[in-house]
């Protein structure tokens, strides 16, 4: 991988943007049976919620991490992480009067939380 593609693939900029893109068209794509604005307004909330939810997801990986030992240090983490980003989801998105609310959350949370599983294994292995 050249130089420049290496400092895109670690950008957090890239990160965000690519996290509202993706998870803002999955819940476009996901309420699309709705009449406008309903899906557009969907897609911006978890676009949004998600370039936020990605930007602080390994913050609170390496916090949640150190507060454990042993085996919890291995599950609790991603738990707590996923419990948190439910909460905020399914919140907000009732707030906004989004349709497709379990449909709009599911792939954004799958995608975070196996991220958080990945990353606190391989920052938990050492540690336990």
């Amino acid at each position: 991988m050249n130089s420049h593609l290496r400092a895109l693939a670690r950008s957090s900029v890239v990160h965000v943007l690519f996290a509202f893109v993706a998870m803002g068209g999955w819940a476009l794509f996901a309420n699309r049976l709705h009449p406008m604005p309903r899906p557009l307004v969907a897609g911006i909330v978890q676009g949004a919620l998600s370039a936020a939810l990605t930007l602080c997801l390994k913050s609170t990986i390496d916090t949640l991490s150190l507060r454990f030992r042993g085996i919890t240090r291995l599950w609790m983490p991603p738990l707590l992480a996923c419990l948190a980003s439910t909460s905020i989801l399914v919140a907000i998105h009732a707030a906004t009067g989004t349709p497709e609310i379990l449909k709009t959350i599911a792939v954004p949370l799958m995608v975070s939380t196996s991220y958080a599983v990945a990353y606190n294994y391989s920052i938990s292995r050492g540690g336990t």
